[in-house]
Protein backbone atom coordinates (compact mmCIF):
# COMPACT_ATOMS: atom_id res chain seq x y z
CA UNK A 1 0.00 0.00 0.00
CA UNK A 2 1.56 3.39 -0.91
CA UNK A 3 1.71 6.24 1.98
CA UNK A 4 -1.62 9.03 1.72
CA UNK A 5 0.96 11.82 1.95
CA UNK A 6 0.53 13.81 -1.86
CA UNK A 7 4.05 13.46 -3.74
CA UNK A 8 4.42 17.14 -3.92
CA UNK A 9 3.25 17.21 0.13
CA UNK A 10 6.15 15.15 0.49
CA UNK A 11 8.59 17.13 -1.34
CA UNK A 12 7.76 20.20 0.41
CA UNK A 13 8.30 18.84 3.72
CA UNK A 14 11.26 17.67 2.52
CA UNK A 15 12.75 21.00 1.36
CA UNK A 16 10.95 22.67 4.90
CA UNK A 17 13.13 19.60 6.72
CA UNK A 18 16.16 21.48 4.32
CA UNK A 19 15.06 24.64 5.93
CA UNK A 20 14.90 23.63 9.60
CA UNK A 21 18.47 22.77 9.59
CA UNK A 22 19.52 25.20 7.61
CA UNK A 23 18.19 27.19 10.36
CA UNK A 24 19.72 24.78 12.98
CA UNK A 25 23.63 25.62 11.33
CA UNK A 26 22.98 29.27 11.57
CA UNK A 27 22.08 29.70 15.12
CA UNK A 28 24.66 26.92 15.44
CA UNK A 29 27.35 29.42 14.09
CA UNK A 30 26.21 32.08 16.36
CA UNK A 31 25.75 30.02 19.72
CA UNK A 32 29.44 28.57 19.01
CA UNK A 33 30.96 31.93 18.88
CA UNK A 34 28.98 33.05 21.89
CA UNK A 35 30.36 30.24 23.65
CA UNK A 36 33.97 30.59 22.53
CA UNK A 37 34.17 34.53 23.78
CA UNK A 38 33.01 33.06 26.85
CA UNK A 39 36.16 32.54 28.31
CA UNK A 40 37.51 36.16 27.89
CA UNK A 41 35.04 37.21 30.18
CA UNK A 42 37.66 35.66 32.87
CA UNK A 43 41.32 37.14 33.40
CA UNK A 44 43.73 35.35 31.73
CA UNK A 45 46.27 33.88 34.91
CA UNK A 46 50.34 33.37 35.33
CA UNK A 47 52.06 31.96 38.34
CA UNK A 48 52.94 35.78 38.87
CA UNK A 49 49.99 36.68 39.97
CA UNK A 50 50.06 34.39 43.06
CA UNK A 51 53.96 35.73 43.81
CA UNK A 52 54.76 38.58 45.94
CA UNK A 53 57.07 40.32 43.89
CA UNK A 54 58.30 42.41 45.89
CA UNK A 55 60.30 39.25 47.06
CA UNK A 56 60.74 37.23 43.99
CA UNK A 57 61.95 40.34 41.84
CA UNK A 58 65.65 40.70 44.21
CA UNK A 59 65.58 36.92 44.12
CA UNK A 60 65.42 36.98 40.27
CA UNK A 61 67.66 40.13 39.90
CA UNK A 62 70.04 38.22 41.95
CA UNK A 63 69.81 34.92 40.12
CA UNK A 64 70.37 36.62 37.07
CA UNK A 65 73.68 38.45 38.95
CA UNK A 66 75.19 34.90 39.92
CA UNK A 67 74.18 33.42 36.45
CA UNK A 68 76.36 36.06 34.85
CA UNK A 69 79.14 35.68 37.86
CA UNK A 70 79.01 31.85 37.22
CA UNK A 71 79.61 32.36 33.36
CA UNK A 72 82.72 35.03 34.22
CA UNK A 73 83.98 32.36 36.84
CA UNK A 74 83.86 29.63 34.01
CA UNK A 75 86.05 31.68 31.75
CA UNK A 76 88.51 32.74 34.27
CA UNK A 77 88.75 29.51 35.58
CA UNK A 78 89.10 28.15 31.95
CA UNK A 79 92.45 30.88 31.35
CA UNK A 80 94.08 29.71 34.76
CA UNK A 81 93.63 26.77 33.77
CA UNK A 82 95.41 26.89 30.81
CA UNK A 83 98.07 29.05 32.47
CA UNK A 84 99.20 26.68 34.81
CA UNK A 85 99.28 23.80 32.43
CA UNK A 86 101.82 26.21 30.42
CA UNK A 87 103.31 27.04 33.24
CA UNK A 88 103.46 23.02 34.73
CA UNK A 89 105.06 22.41 30.68
CA UNK A 90 107.87 25.00 30.96
CA UNK A 91 108.97 23.95 34.74
CA UNK A 92 109.09 19.89 33.16
CA UNK A 93 110.45 21.21 30.26
CA UNK A 94 113.41 23.33 32.43
CA UNK A 95 113.75 20.26 35.10
CA UNK A 96 114.55 17.49 32.26
CA UNK A 97 116.91 20.40 30.85
CA UNK A 98 118.52 20.57 34.03
CA UNK A 99 119.26 16.67 34.81
CA UNK A 100 120.41 16.43 31.57
CA UNK A 101 122.78 19.38 32.12
CA UNK A 102 123.94 18.07 35.70
CA UNK A 103 124.60 14.66 34.28
CA UNK A 104 126.90 15.92 32.02
CA UNK A 105 128.52 17.73 34.26
CA UNK A 106 129.23 14.88 36.88
CA UNK A 107 130.73 13.44 33.42
CA UNK A 108 133.46 16.20 33.07
CA UNK A 109 133.76 17.04 36.26
CA UNK A 110 134.63 20.86 35.32
CA UNK A 111 134.69 23.21 38.68
CA UNK A 112 133.91 26.04 36.67
CA UNK A 113 130.57 25.30 35.98
CA UNK A 114 129.28 25.41 39.58
CA UNK A 115 128.25 29.00 39.01
CA UNK A 116 126.29 27.77 36.45
CA UNK A 117 124.58 25.24 38.72
CA UNK A 118 123.41 27.40 40.94
CA UNK A 119 122.11 30.18 37.57
CA UNK A 120 120.24 26.91 35.92
CA UNK A 121 118.70 26.13 39.71
CA UNK A 122 117.88 29.23 40.51
CA UNK A 123 116.03 29.65 37.17
CA UNK A 124 114.17 26.44 37.43
CA UNK A 125 113.09 27.57 41.49
CA UNK A 126 111.32 30.64 39.13
CA UNK A 127 109.21 28.62 37.24
CA UNK A 128 108.48 25.97 40.21
CA UNK A 129 107.04 29.56 41.51
CA UNK A 130 105.22 30.57 38.44
CA UNK A 131 103.64 27.28 38.23
CA UNK A 132 102.42 27.26 41.89
CA UNK A 133 101.15 30.59 41.34
CA UNK A 134 99.28 29.91 38.29
CA UNK A 135 97.75 26.86 40.26
CA UNK A 136 96.50 29.01 43.16
CA UNK A 137 95.12 31.42 40.83
CA UNK A 138 93.23 28.26 39.08
CA UNK A 139 92.21 27.11 42.64
CA UNK A 140 90.88 31.03 43.70
CA UNK A 141 88.36 30.68 40.09
CA UNK A 142 87.58 27.17 41.21
CA UNK A 143 86.65 28.74 44.76
CA UNK A 144 84.98 31.68 43.17
CA UNK A 145 83.29 29.61 41.14
CA UNK A 146 81.89 27.13 43.15
CA UNK A 147 80.92 29.94 45.82
CA UNK A 148 78.85 31.23 42.87
CA UNK A 149 76.77 27.90 42.50
CA UNK A 150 76.16 27.70 45.78
CA UNK A 151 74.84 31.16 46.06
CA UNK A 152 72.49 30.55 42.48
CA UNK A 153 71.67 27.02 44.07
CA UNK A 154 69.96 28.72 47.33
CA UNK A 155 68.62 31.16 45.28
CA UNK A 156 67.02 28.62 42.72
CA UNK A 157 65.81 26.84 45.54
CA UNK A 158 63.99 29.89 47.34
CA UNK A 159 62.47 30.44 44.13
CA UNK A 160 61.40 27.27 43.28
CA UNK A 161 59.54 27.14 46.92
CA UNK A 162 57.93 30.27 46.22
CA UNK A 163 56.67 29.31 42.67
CA UNK A 164 55.40 26.03 44.02
CA UNK A 165 53.19 27.54 46.12
CA UNK A 166 52.06 30.03 43.47
CA UNK A 167 51.61 27.05 40.96
CA UNK A 168 49.14 25.13 43.54
CA UNK A 169 47.19 28.32 43.95
CA UNK A 170 47.29 28.67 40.02
CA UNK A 171 46.08 25.26 39.59
CA UNK A 172 43.36 26.31 42.41
CA UNK A 173 42.17 29.72 40.52
CA UNK A 174 42.45 27.99 37.19
CA UNK A 175 40.07 25.19 38.18
CA UNK A 176 37.63 27.87 40.08
CA UNK A 177 37.70 29.83 36.43
CA UNK A 178 37.24 26.89 34.79
CA UNK A 179 33.54 26.23 36.73
CA UNK A 180 32.70 30.04 36.25
CA UNK A 181 32.88 29.59 32.76
CA UNK A 182 31.04 25.97 32.81
CA UNK A 183 28.36 28.07 35.31
CA UNK A 184 28.50 30.66 32.42
CA UNK A 185 27.52 28.46 29.54
CA UNK A 186 25.26 26.48 31.69
CA UNK A 187 23.35 29.76 32.03
CA UNK A 188 22.91 30.47 28.23
CA UNK A 189 22.56 26.34 27.10
CA UNK A 190 20.03 25.41 30.09
CA UNK A 191 17.34 27.82 29.12
CA UNK A 192 17.66 26.95 25.50
CA UNK A 193 17.08 23.70 26.43
CA UNK A 194 14.66 24.23 28.52
CA UNK A 195 12.66 26.34 25.34
CA UNK A 196 13.64 23.43 22.35
CA UNK A 197 11.70 21.11 25.18
CA UNK A 198 8.69 23.24 25.71
CA UNK A 199 8.98 23.69 21.93
CA UNK A 200 9.00 19.63 21.30
CA UNK A 201 5.78 19.20 23.76
CA UNK A 202 3.82 22.46 22.67
CA UNK A 203 4.45 23.56 19.14
CA UNK A 204 6.33 20.51 16.63
CA UNK A 205 3.56 19.98 14.79
CA UNK A 206 2.64 24.06 14.72
CA UNK A 207 2.70 25.94 11.01
CA UNK A 208 5.91 27.18 11.62
CA UNK A 209 7.35 23.50 13.14
CA UNK A 210 10.76 24.13 10.68
CA UNK A 211 11.29 27.06 12.76
CA UNK A 212 10.80 24.95 15.93
CA UNK A 213 12.68 21.69 15.09
CA UNK A 214 15.87 24.05 13.91
CA UNK A 215 15.91 25.71 17.37
CA UNK A 216 15.56 22.14 18.82
CA UNK A 217 18.58 20.82 17.32
CA UNK A 218 20.36 24.12 17.66
CA UNK A 219 19.35 23.32 21.35
CA UNK A 220 21.12 20.15 21.49
CA UNK A 221 24.16 20.56 20.20
CA UNK A 222 24.40 23.76 22.25
CA UNK A 223 23.73 21.62 25.33
CA UNK A 224 25.93 17.78 23.98
CA UNK A 225 28.60 19.86 22.01
CA UNK A 226 28.94 23.29 23.49
CA UNK A 227 28.38 22.37 27.15
CA UNK A 228 28.97 18.61 28.05
CA UNK A 229 33.02 18.82 26.53
CA UNK A 230 33.82 21.64 29.04
CA UNK A 231 31.84 19.92 31.87
CA UNK A 232 34.47 20.38 35.12
CA UNK A 233 36.06 16.74 35.94
CA UNK A 234 37.46 16.95 39.77
CA UNK A 235 38.79 13.64 38.84
CA UNK A 236 36.25 12.70 37.04
CA UNK A 237 33.09 12.54 39.79
CA UNK A 238 31.39 15.69 38.66
CA UNK A 239 31.12 14.12 34.95
CA UNK A 240 30.33 10.70 36.44
CA UNK A 241 27.61 11.73 38.55
CA UNK A 242 26.19 14.70 35.80
CA UNK A 243 26.05 11.29 33.89
CA UNK A 244 24.13 9.41 36.05
CA UNK A 245 21.74 12.15 36.37
CA UNK A 246 21.36 12.94 33.02
CA UNK A 247 20.83 8.95 32.61
CA UNK A 248 18.61 8.94 35.84
CA UNK A 249 15.91 11.41 34.09
CA UNK A 250 16.11 10.57 30.58
CA UNK A 251 15.64 6.78 31.84
CA UNK A 252 12.39 7.88 34.05
CA UNK A 253 11.30 9.84 31.15
CA UNK A 254 11.35 7.04 28.86
CA UNK A 255 9.81 4.18 31.29
CA UNK A 256 7.47 6.84 32.05
CA UNK A 257 6.08 7.43 28.21
CA UNK A 258 6.86 3.84 27.50
CA UNK A 259 3.73 3.33 30.10
CA UNK A 260 1.49 6.03 29.67
CA UNK A 261 1.79 4.77 26.20
CA UNK A 262 0.74 1.05 27.12
CA UNK A 263 -1.82 2.73 29.33
CA UNK A 264 -3.74 4.55 26.18
CA UNK A 265 -3.22 1.72 23.88
CA UNK A 266 -4.77 -0.51 26.89
CA UNK A 267 -7.56 1.82 26.53
CA UNK A 268 -7.92 2.03 23.44
CA UNK A 269 -8.28 -1.58 22.62
CA UNK A 270 -10.82 -1.49 25.20
CA UNK A 271 -13.12 0.79 23.17
CA UNK A 272 -15.31 -0.81 19.93
CA UNK A 273 -13.48 -1.50 16.91
CA UNK A 274 -16.03 1.35 15.03
CA UNK A 275 -15.06 4.24 17.66
CA UNK A 276 -11.67 3.32 17.33
CA UNK A 277 -11.77 4.10 14.09
CA UNK A 278 -13.20 7.31 14.61
CA UNK A 279 -10.50 8.28 16.98
CA UNK A 280 -8.04 7.75 14.01
CA UNK A 281 -6.74 9.70 11.51
CA UNK A 282 -6.71 9.07 7.70
CA UNK A 283 -2.79 10.06 7.27
CA UNK A 284 -1.85 8.43 10.52
CA UNK A 285 -4.38 5.10 9.29
CA UNK A 286 -2.90 4.87 5.77
CA UNK A 287 0.87 5.54 7.62
CA UNK A 288 0.54 2.35 9.69
CA UNK A 289 -1.17 -0.04 6.86
CA UNK A 290 2.04 1.08 4.34
CA UNK A 291 4.13 -0.54 6.76
CA UNK A 292 2.13 -3.82 7.47
CA UNK A 293 0.81 -2.49 11.35
CA UNK A 294 -2.32 -2.43 12.54
CA UNK A 295 -3.44 1.22 12.95
CA UNK A 296 -6.06 0.31 16.01
CA UNK A 297 -3.13 -1.75 18.16
CA UNK A 298 0.39 -1.10 16.10
CA UNK A 299 1.10 -4.44 15.79
CA UNK A 300 1.82 -6.17 12.49
CA UNK A 301 -0.28 -7.69 10.45
CA UNK A 302 -0.29 -9.68 7.05
CA UNK A 303 -2.14 -7.08 4.92
CA UNK A 304 -1.36 -9.19 1.25
CA UNK A 305 -2.45 -12.56 1.93
CA UNK A 306 -5.75 -11.16 0.63
CA UNK A 307 -8.01 -12.85 3.47
CA UNK A 308 -6.88 -10.81 6.66
CA UNK A 309 -10.04 -8.52 6.88
CA UNK A 310 -9.51 -8.07 10.85
CA UNK A 311 -6.93 -7.26 12.97
CA UNK A 312 -6.37 -10.87 14.85
CA UNK A 313 -4.56 -8.89 18.12
CA UNK A 314 -7.76 -6.01 18.44
CA UNK A 315 -10.20 -6.77 16.36
CA UNK A 316 -10.50 -3.76 14.46
CA UNK A 317 -11.98 -3.76 10.83
CA UNK A 318 -9.20 -3.58 8.02
CA UNK A 319 -10.79 -4.76 4.62
CA UNK A 320 -14.52 -4.58 4.26
CA UNK A 321 -16.82 -4.87 0.98
CA UNK A 322 -17.79 -1.91 -0.91
CA UNK A 323 -21.85 -1.41 -1.01
CA UNK A 324 -21.51 -0.57 -4.46
CA UNK A 325 -19.29 -2.89 -6.12
CA UNK A 326 -18.69 -5.27 -3.46
CA UNK A 327 -14.68 -5.40 -3.89
CA UNK A 328 -12.40 -5.58 -1.41
CA UNK A 329 -11.25 -2.36 -0.12
CA UNK A 330 -9.52 -0.95 3.15
CA UNK A 331 -12.14 0.00 5.69
CA UNK A 332 -9.91 3.27 5.90
CA UNK A 333 -10.15 3.99 2.55
CA UNK A 334 -12.73 7.30 1.88
CA UNK A 335 -13.03 5.85 -1.45
CA UNK A 336 -13.39 2.52 -3.73
CA UNK A 337 -10.65 1.85 -6.10
CA UNK A 338 -12.31 0.30 -8.45
CA UNK A 339 -15.40 1.77 -8.45
CA UNK A 340 -14.80 5.13 -6.99
CA UNK A 341 -17.83 4.88 -4.94
CA UNK A 342 -17.51 6.84 -0.96
CA UNK A 343 -17.21 4.90 1.90
CA UNK A 344 -19.89 5.32 4.35
CA UNK A 345 -18.63 7.29 7.26
CA UNK A 346 -17.91 5.15 10.36
CA UNK A 347 -20.59 6.04 12.95
CA UNK A 348 -19.22 6.40 16.65
CA UNK A 349 -21.07 3.65 19.14
CA UNK A 350 -21.46 4.93 22.76
CA UNK A 351 -19.23 2.26 25.05
CA UNK A 352 -21.63 -0.27 26.73
CA UNK A 353 -22.07 -0.24 30.07
CA UNK A 354 -20.52 -2.70 32.25
CA UNK A 355 -23.53 -4.91 33.74
CA UNK A 356 -24.64 -3.90 37.25
CA UNK A 357 -23.79 -6.72 39.83
CA UNK A 358 -26.36 -8.95 40.81
CA UNK A 359 -26.88 -8.30 44.67
CA UNK A 360 -26.49 -10.76 47.10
Amino acid sequence: MAKSARWSETWFRRGLWLVAVVFASFLIGLGSSVVDDLPRVEQRLETDNFLDLAQVQPLRAQQQRLQTAQRQAIEARDQAQLQWQQARSDTQVARDSFNSWIATRSATQRSEQDPEVMQRNQALEQLRQAERTAQQALQDQEQALLNARQQAAQVSQQLAEMEDAARQKLHQAERAQELRVFLYRLAITLPLLVLAGWLFVKKRKSTWWPFVWGFIFFALFAFFVELVPYLPSYGGYVRSLVGIVLTVLVGRWAIGALQRYLERQRQAESLPANQRRTQLTYDKAWTYLSKGVCPGCERAVDLKDGVTDYCPHCGIGLFEKCPACQARTSSFAKFCYRCGAAAPAPVALEPEAPPASADR
